[in-house]
């Protein structure tokens, strides 16, 4: 247990070191007009308080991810508790506080935008299409998870399918209606009971009498899965996440200092961390074991009923009903916002403005139609590709913002190891998995390595091109 409570010790010393560092290298500046000052336009653009927004991109950015990823990371074992706390502080935060300043810095552009003005038309193009793919992933995903929770509460009557009709509706008028009208009143509230109920949680496991394992390098996976590169991809969000890059324009639209920017994306991050470090820890000890975990998910139909138990059998009836609630506000409000920034993003690229409402309607539309198809698709299947997309997505964020710090002559090795890192992750995952490429490890393990290393040595060639023809038109120039 004492490597649980230094792990969230350190989550929260990460945040107030290394996220000024990283501050500091972007050069945050509270006297720059921010997008909601400058281009108020009552839809997108709007003016909140910084609490109102931390708790609404914490929101964005939880999803099923911090829980249910975090259960399946849990059954390698406490290795997990590693990448969650070392990937939220150098990865995570790092990777959604520069998109989310930077788009900030560019009058709140969607992420493709912000992507392709550091690494080129080509990879602005190929983003376009990417991540809008990955939103409404994101958006389908998030329907089933809460939609199955919510059947378990709930009189037989109302089942799976009618659930996913009620969250659908919820979705297109979130996707529609001005920022602030339902997202920015609902939000809070959504996110001081998810705080709440992953507290209540952690205080049940630890004054229950549950014991949680201390750290240790061994694969405890039942099925012997190997920790490079699965695990990894499994718990997604609770340490790093393309997705976040996503959401975090939605809020660059609405911070009014640059200043605010730390606490909102770097610390959302941290506080996400958290959670996926209590739901880790809390499935490991409730069950005893990795193997028992495996079983009971196996034999009781997933993560879904791990929550469950555990909550209902820790906090009560009430108290877990309540604590579910908590778990299904989290898909719910990020897959709202996630069909929302597809709207945006589809509207920065045709530069469709979306003040009138039939404006919205024509965007928006087509994306539902698409994802209600999709939720006739297996979950399982969903998710695995959600999780490498979500992490490849991650890996180009990375590297953009690697080239804005080495354009402005700063520690651009805060960006670029973990972009590094996440390349060989997202490639050599594709290269294993079942709905990839299906290659033994001893060909995709060197494979993704040496495509780690050649990314990074394009990436400082270009960064060396870029730098020194910057500084050539300001010699020109002056």
């Amino acid at each position: 247990m004492v490597s649980f409570f230094l792990s969230i010790v350190a989550l929260i010393v990460g945040y107030f070191v290394y996220s000024k560092i990283v501050e500091k290298a972007f050069g945050a500046d509270e006297k720059i007009q921010t997008p909601a000052i400058r281009l108020e336009d009552g839809v997108d653009f709007v003016k909140m308080p910084g609490w109102k927004i931390f708790l609404i991109q914490f929101l964005n950015i939880a999803g099923t991810g911090p829980i249910f990823g975090a259960i399946a990371g849990a059954l390698w074992g406490p290795v997990a508790f590693l990448w969650i706390v070392l990937g939220s502080i150098f990865a995570g935060g790092v990777h959604d506080y520069l998109s989310g300043m930077l788009s900030v810095r560019h009058d709140g552009a969607s992420i493709p935008e912000v992507v392709g003005k550091y690494l080129g038309p080509g990879f602005k193009n190929f983003m376009r299409g990417f991540s809008v793919i990955v939103l409404i992933l994101v958006g389908v995903v998030f329907i089933t998870t809460p939609a199955n929770l919510l059947a378990i509460l709930t009189p037989e009557s109302l089942d799976v399918k009618f659930w996913v009709y009620v969250i659908f509706a919820y979705y297109i008028l979130a996707t529609l209606l001005p920022i602030d009208k339902l997202i920015g009143k609902i939000y809070p509230i959504f996110g001081v009971c998810l705080l709440v109920m992953a507290l209540g949680v952690s205080g049940g496991i630890i004054f229950g009498g549950y014991n949680i394992p201390e750290i240790t390098l061994a694969n405890l996976h039942p099925k012997g899965l190997p920790i490079w590169p699965l695990m990894f991809i499994s718990i997604a969000c609770g340490a790093i996440s393309g997705f976040h890059s996503t959401q975090s324009p939605m809020m660059a639209r609405c911070i009014t200092s640059e200043k605010q920017g730390r606490a909102i994306f770097y610390g959302s991050m941290i506080a996400e961390g958290v959670v996926a470090l209590i739901w880790a820890a809390a499935a490991i000890a409730f069950f005893g074991s990795t193997g028992e975990l495996n079983a009971q998910m196996t034999a009781n139909g997933g993560q879904g009923w791990v929550v469950s138990t555990i909550s209902t059998t820790l906090l009560g009836k009430f108290g877990g009903a309540l604590a579910i609630l908590g778990v299904i506000a989290c898909p719910v409000t990020s897959g709202d916002t996630a069909f929302r920034s597809a709207r945006l993003t589809i509207a920065d690229f045709l530069g469709y403005k979306q003040g009138p409402m039939k404006n919205r309607l024509v965007i928006t539309i087509p994306l539902f139609v698409i994802g209600f198809i999709l939720t006739r698709i297996d979950f399982n299947i969903l998710w695995r590709y959600f999780a490498w997309s979500n992490q490849t997505l991650a890996m180009i964020v990375l590297w953009a913002s690697a080239m804005y710090l080495a354009l402005r002559k700063q520690i651009h090795w805060i960006a670029t190891l973990p972009a590094v890192f996440m390349t060989g992750v997202s490639i050599t995952y594709i290269l294993v998995a079942p709905e990839g490429f299906k290659l033994s490890s001893s060909i995709a393990y060197p494979v993704g390595i040496i495509a780690a290393i050649g990314a990074l040595v394009i990436f400082l060639m270009a960064a060396k091109k870029k730098v020194e023809s910057a500084d050539t038109n300001k010699e020109i120039s002056a």
